[in-house]
């Protein structure tokens, strides 16, 4: 017998490229482009080291008591992750069991049909309409779970929380995930509706507005039942999935709302910049409420951007998939990296405005 016919085969989820040069401007993951809170470098700074010789809080406390206060929920009403692909995984595994497909659509965040196929979750993709948005009514039928990004990725558009709340309305025998892992960016969170329904559960991450991508903080917020049967997943898979110094400095960054919104701000207004002149320069943009933009330009292929921009050791990032081949997700960086890539690409299109692609 060979031992192969027994592996679980799956086509893993392909991250953006991590380059290994030196002095290149990186705007392909969707990271920040300013550091933490000043509390998290004083938390790196002091931290007791003879505490890594035993087991973090498998609870996760302070860290799941600073989320909660941050938004007005109990303790037991909060998950933590490592990083919000954990958490979402962990979601799929505990709530997507009814041998019904769950829907998600067919432009959005490429891990979900990787964890539905790991999974075996039957799924089916609805798809966007012309204008990278979806269609509420796709998602008023039979269904085993549903899954959006709000607002989505790649294409950056935000879904109207009325919308998202009447889907969650509709589908009140299934759990609904709201990922919302640029909502801080110009999206309207779930949160509130959190109270009124049980079976949303909502998504968030330290990983983009919070500038701590490397320390993998992720977390969901619910009612109390959902969050324990996501908790008696946990404990059943590995009961400390969060490092003690991870736990003290996400709390540290959880506790200064200024610092955050003053970053988020400083993002936003250099993104809104970025997508004025990229329009001078013959690109077209969604509406992105995000980190990044999502573009591409009225005559020029998207590959040859792309490759023409990694030459110079610009990374954005490119899919060669159906619908999207020919755009492109350029992450916000600070204002002088964003001026540098205004600067090369009002070299290279050279004016050319004609024809549209998108």
């Amino acid at each position: 017998m060979n031992w192969e016919d027994n592996v679980r085969r799956v086509v893993p989820y392909v991250a953006g490229e991590q380059p290994k040069e030196q002095n290149v401007i990186k705007l392909n993951t969707n990271e920040c482009p300013y550091p933490p809170a000043p509390g998290v470098a004083e938390v790196l700074h002091g931290f007791d080291c003879d505490i890594l010789r035993k087991y973090p809080d498998p609870d996760v406390s302070l860290l799941v008591r600073a989320l909660a206060r941050r938004h007005g929920l109990t303790d037991r009403q909060v998950f933590v992750g490592v990083g919000s692909d954990d958490v979402l995984a962990m979601s799929f595994l505990t709530f997507f069991n009814s041998g019904k497909p769950i829907l998600f659509p067919d432009i959005t965040y490429s891990f979900y049909d990787v964890w539905a196929e790991l999974y075996r979750i039957p799924y089916q993709c609805q798809p966007l309409d012309d204008s990278f948005r979806i269609r509420k009514e796709d998602y008023f039928r039979e269904n085993g779970g549903i899954v959006i990004a709000n607002p989505n990725a790649p294409t950056g558009v935000a879904v109207p929380l009325s919308e998202l709340e009447e889907i969650v309305r509709t589908n009140l025998d299934s759990v609904v995930i709201i990922d919302e892992a640029y909502v801080d960016f110009g999206g309207e969170s779930c949160v509130p509706l959190i109270e009124k329904y049980d079976n949303l559960l909502v998504v968030q991450t330290f990983s983009k507005s919070r500038s701590m991508a490397g320390m993998r903080i992720g977390y969901a917020m619910g009612n109390e039942r959902m969050i324990g049967y996501l908790n008696d997943v946990k404990f059943s898979f590995n009961s400390y999935t969060m490092s003690a110094v991870s736990i003290a400095a996400g709390a540290a960054s959880a506790a200064d709302e200024t610092y955050f919104r003053d970053t988020v701000a400083k993002v936003v207004a250099t993104r809104e910049r970025v997508r004025g002149e990229l329009d001078k320069l013959g690109f077209i943009c969604t509406d992105a409420k995000t980190n990044f933009l999502f573009v591409s330009h009225r005559t020029i292929p998207a590959r040859e951007i792309f490759e023409a921009l990694k030459a110079e050791k610009i990374y954005v990032r490119f899919w060669d998939k159906p619908r999207i081949s020919n755009c492109l997700r350029i992450s916000i960086g600070t204002d002088e990296e964003m001026d540098r890539v205004l600067a090369f690409l009002e070299a290279y299109t050279g004016g050319r405005k004609d024809e549209t692609h998108l």
